[in-house]
């Protein structure tokens, strides 16, 4: 058996609602330092899921009129939902745990009694601030002008008959683990933990760990009408999922404890505080790591599908591909800060660093091979040390580099690694000119078969070690390359030389096309705007007034059924519409109307409308109206609408409304 492992987890997806490119942020950089552990030779267990209990399911359900089950069912499995999204994404997960999965419910319910019968969960009551987004409780001095400290959003009273977990029994032990371990990262969410939550007033509270007030959670087997605690619930998936009081697997001595637990800053404080208080009263092995990443924003905005503002990974990957979107990621924002996701950003990436520098590279190489020797390198080669040698010893120490900083959770910098190589690889090809050297092939041959050949192993070394980012992209420039199985592993990464002296070339194709900045970004923003308005409630209509009209004020209003004869445009106006109308006096009446944006002239003659006939004549545009035509007002998706107040044809025209 392998005795290297590495067991990583990527934070379970709460599906509370449609998932976008951040939900995938955290999801890929795992999937990436689980591609690149499996490179070095471990034996990696990814751990990815659902968190499927909670108040808000409940609500968002019964909103939905479904059962919780159908609803989280719906986002996780159905088509386009979390599974969906994780194949497209290639996300090459070793477990997904579903906190609704049988095992799960079993081995918490196990875990919450042990904690009862230790002293560490009491009963009591709840009273205080809740934030239903966050599933969080919060004291008055936590909150932030009033608001969730977390999300920003309102929380409101609650009060019922709850457990709670001794959390402030193992404060001192959380404190010493956070201030004297390197068990959080980065070092910058230490202070923020410790200070706001442990050393602040009143000291660590104890935790709430069961609710009264719905029924979507595990039940507590001894005390019905109590549910679990959603936190409690999901942040023990790690080791449920591993065999942990359950007989559904047996991986728990193999991978526990955890090596590592990615987790956006938002929910650092369950992990780095909780987390570890509840294993210590559990007496069980504390992960190695935690480490805290930062958050995606869009245009400096906190993504939101209330603001419209949300990107979507599935329009994303079909337009850019997996791979393009993948590497985007996590070439853009270090890893524990926070990211701008902006559209120009990701356009720019693509074309500078993926169709500028590696595409153009790999292109051209196997091009001149193919042009030159016909796709085969001849086997003798003239180096040139003077010229080869800032080349082949920048390749040469990459791999140390680069594992340098992915130890350390560094994807930006790794890449950066990478792509100074490639930078200059493609200045070598500028030094060296093969072109040049190709007009005289008896002469200059073997000295052209060197400069390609160092140009291909510089390509497959990078390859190799671009692989846990882009792997479907790889695998086709391996293909090119003509690197076998052995030129890919992580071995060979750190050997110059390991392609055959008379490899075989294909030009295949374009791997990242260029993008039209200008053009992209247009489409880009149409689509956004679409996204803006379908976040929008469906309808909105105005309020009713609270100012109260008199009977004998509302009679003297005379409204009358009319018939329109004629409807034109108004010149000079984008918004008037002239009718002439038949009121039922046998003098036609006129009536100018702002409504051209809804209705077009022609298709309103003919109509029976409502009109105020009463009303004093006045000048529009240098036209006289005779009243007012009725219309109904809404808005839209964020537009108002008009539609005019039509009623059966056959009512005579000057029939009285009453």
């Amino acid at each position: 058996m392998n005795d290297k492992r590495f067991y990583i987890t990527t934070p379970i997806y709460y599906p509370s609602g449609k998932l976008h490119i951040g939900h995938a942020y955290s999801t890929v950089a795992t999937d990436a330092m689980a591609r690149y552990k499996r490179l070095c030779g471990y034996d990696v267990m990814f751990l990815t899921g659902t968190d499927e209990h909670g108040q808000k399911i409940e609500s968002k359900a019964k909103e939905a009129g479904v059962t919780p089950q159908e609803f989280v069912d719906n986002i996780v499995a159905a088509p386009g939902g979390v599974l969906d999204l994780w194949k497209l994404m290639n996300i090459s997960y070793d477990r997904f745990i579903r906190t609704t999965d049988d095992y799960h419910v079993e081995s918490i319910q196990k875990i919450f009694r042990a904690m009862y019968d230790k002293g560490d969960i009491y009963k009591g009551a709840y009273k205080g601030k809740y934030c239903t987004p966050c599933e969080s409780f919060w004291t008055e001095s936590q909150l932030v002008d009033g608001k969730c400290p977390d999300c920003g959003r309102e929380v409101h009273d609650a009060e019922e008959e709850a457990y709670f977990f001794r959390a402030s029994k193992y404060a001192g032990r959380v404190r010493d683990l956070l201030l004297n371990t390197g068990f959080l990262e980065p070092r910058s969410r230490v202070n923020e933990m410790v200070n706001n939550f442990i050393d602040c007033e009143g000291g660590l509270q104890d935790l709430c760990v069961s609710r009264t007030s719905f029924t979507w959670g595990v039940p507590v087997d001894f005390d019905p009408g109590h549910v679990v605690y959603v936190w409690l619930d999901a942040l023990f998936n790690y080791m449920t999922a591993l065999g942990y009081q359950n007989d559904k697997y047996n991986d728990l001595e193999r991978f526990w404890p955890a090596d590592a637990h990615f987790v956006g800053k938002e929910i650092v404080r369950f992990h780095a505080i909780y987390w570890p208080a509840f294993l210590m009263s559990m007496e069980l092995p504390l992960p190695k790591k935690v480490y805290g990443h930062g958050l995606l924003n869009f245009n400096g905005d906190k993504m939101s599908k209330s603001k419209g503002n949300v990107v979507d990974p599935h329009l994303l990957s079909e337009r850019y591909g997996v791979d393009a979107l993948r590497f985007f990621l996590l070439r853009s924002f270090p890893f524990g800060s926070d990211g701008n996701f902006t559209n120009e950003l990701l356009i720019q990436t693509i074309n500078n660093d993926l169709a500028n520098d590696l595409g153009n590279l790999v292109s051209r190489t196997t091009a001149m091979a193919e042009k030159y020797f016909g796709g085969r390198l001849p086997e003798a080669r003239q180096e040139n040390p003077e010229l080869d040698g800032s080349l082949t010893s920048l390749v040469s120490g990459l791999r140390g580099r680069y594992e340098e900083q992915m130890e350390k959770f560094q994807f930006q910098n790794a890449l950066e690694d990478i792509f100074k190589v490639i930078q200059r690889a493609n200045k070598y090809i500028d030094e060296n000119a093969p072109w040049a050297l190709a007009k005289d092939m008896d002469v200059n041959g073997p000295r052209l078969a060197a400069v390609l050949y160092n140009l291909l192993e510089a390509v497959r070394i990078c390859t190799v070690l671009l692989t846990p980012f882009m792997p479907e992209s790889c695998e086709k420039i391996f293909a090119q390359i003509g690197a076998e199985e052995t030129a890919r592993t992580w071995d060979s990464a750190a050997q110059w030389g390991v392609l055959p002296a008379a490899v075989s070339v294909t030009k295949g194709e374009n791997l990242f096309p260029r993008i039209d900045m200008a053009k992209e970004l247009a489409e880009l923003d149409a689509i956004q705007e679409e996204a803006k308005k379908a976040a929008l409630p469906a309808v909105e209509i105005e309020p009713l007034s609270q100012e109260q009209v008199d009977f004998d004020t509302f009679c003297k209003s005379d409204f009358r059924a009319v018939k329109v004869k004629d409807c034109q445009n108004v010149k000079k106006s984008d918004k008037l519409l002239k009718f002439t109308l038949d009121d039922g006096t046998g003098t036609d009446r006129q009536i100018l109307s702002g409504i051209a944006k809804w209705y077009k002239p022609e298709e309103l003659i003919g109509k029976t409308l409502v009109a105020i006939v009463n009303l004093p004549p006045r000048k529009m545009m240098g036209q006289e109206s005779q009243g007012m035509l009725i219309s109904a007002v809404h808005t839209e998706r964020g537009e108002e609408r008009l539609h005019l107040l039509m009623v059966d044809g056959a009512i005579p025209a000057g029939a009285k409304l009453c």
